[in-house]
């Protein structure tokens, strides 16, 4: 809601939606009515409609020492606030009516129209820019939530979610049950391939430092019946998450090719 002034302002108008309205208490002040305000409210709106030729409205005014309080108030179309004028019988109605007609001349005026639509259209116009603007900028947020959590959508949606480390076998069959079918042996070179493990003889198989550093894998040490020790490598749910969303997005398909071919001898 804005305010609209003139020269010499008699009484405040505003506008709402386009439409002139003024306060019925200022009107009933400056009209210097005796009577209470609500009697004189009641014996003069009845022949007006609500939310036609007024509104209710609640208006905060201070008390002294006591905080403020609010009280009941109407806004008037100007139409409705000329009437009251006429009803009053007072040179002050009198004084007021003249005064809101030279409003609404004012308001009726060829240009004052012209301005005021094509105010309108430059808010429509604003307001399109801005629900254009904060629409890309959600479906930015929404396409970098998605893209941010797609890893996490796809693994949950591929296995069930392993909160333990699991052998490179069991791996191979959690990615052939979701169809990348691979055996453990081939896993194993292509995991070798990718440079997750070692291809050197003396660590064949052992996970690389920097994916251990990185989470994906880890290695227990353990000893065979006759006191022989030997590596075993673990995937861990961090790696299992990694490396099956890679295999279901084709992050693999050319490794995959090439150590099926040979293995299958193709």
């Amino acid at each position: 809601m804005r305010t609209m002034k003139m020269n010499n302002e008699l009484i405040k108008v505003t506008v709402k939606n386009d439409q002139q309205l003024v306060s019925a208490r200022d009107l009933y002040k400056g009209l210097g009515i005796k009577r209470r305000f609500s009697a004189w409210w009641e014996q003069n709106s009845n022949d007006f409609k609500e939310n036609s030729d007024f509104q209710r409205v609640l208006i905060s005014t201070p008390r002294e020492n006591r905080g403020s309080i609010e009280l009941q108030d109407y806004a008037l179309t100007i139409d409705m606030a000329k009437q009251l004028c006429l009803l009053s019988r007072t040179s002050k109605g009198k004084e007021y009516r003249e005064y809101l007609i030279e409003v609404e001349k004012k308001w009726n005026n060829p240009d004052m129209i012209m301005q005021r639509a094509l105010t309108i259209a430059n808010n429509r116009v604003k307001l399109l820019e801005t629900e254009k603007r904060e629409l890309k900028e959600t479906n930015a947020r929404q396409a970098a939530k998605i893209a941010k959590d797609a890893d996490d959508v796809v693994f949950a949606k591929a296995i069930r979610y392993s909160h333990h480390a699991i052998p490179v076998g069991e791996l191979a069959e959690i990615l052939t049950q979701n169809g990348f079918v691979i055996g453990r042996n081939q896993l194993f070179q292509l995991l070798r391939e990718e440079k997750y493990l070692s291809s050197f003889n003396h660590s064949w198989n052992v996970p690389m430092t920097q994916m251990v550093k990185r989470g994906l894998f880890r290695i227990t040490h353990n000893l065979t019946r006759d006191g022989r020790g030997y590596s075993q490598t673990w995937v861990t749910p961090k790696g299992q998450k990694y490396i099956i969303n890679k295999a279901l997005r084709g992050k693999f398909d050319d490794i995959y090719q090439k150590v099926m071919v040979s293995t299958l001898n193709v």
